[in-house]
């Protein structure tokens, strides 16, 4: 998408797991790998949650002089982070990769887990 112009910067957003390095850098890592200037990647990698990355991110696109957002996230997934942005005072769009490469029991695992997330993010946030 940054190479068909669609995006002009990006922000890696996730936290440390259970080992180093970041999600946040994994992400940026693999950016710059795919050809992405190193100064076009910001990281947001202080973040567990995805209400967290989205807070966590609000000041690079303030810096940025933005409130146009492009999430890229799992199509299970997608739904609710373009609520909690929205919900944030962004405008969010969202892409989705293809599921390539995963179980289906795990597509089914993660679809389901989003509906009392989705559910608690129109509640809470």
């Amino acid at each position: 998408m940054f190479h068909q112009g669609q995006v002009t910067d990006l922000i890696a957003c996730g936290g440390l797991g259970r080992f180093p390095p970041t999600e946040a850098q994994v992400m940026a890592d693999l950016l710059v790998a795919a050809g992405v200037p190193a100064e076009r990647v910001r990281l947001e990698d202080g973040s567990t949650r995805t209400v967290e990355n989205i807070r966590n991110a609000l000041p690079i696109l303030a810096a940025l002089g933005t409130k146009n957002v492009l999430i890229v996230t799992d199509c299970y997934h997608a739904p609710r982070a373009r609520l909690i942005a929205r919900r944030l005072g962004l405008h969010a769009a969202s892409a989705s990769p293809p599921l390539a490469g995963a179980s289906l029991r795990q597509q089914i695992r993660s679809a389901l887990r989003e509906v009392p997330a989705y559910l608690w993010a129109m509640l809470r946030v």
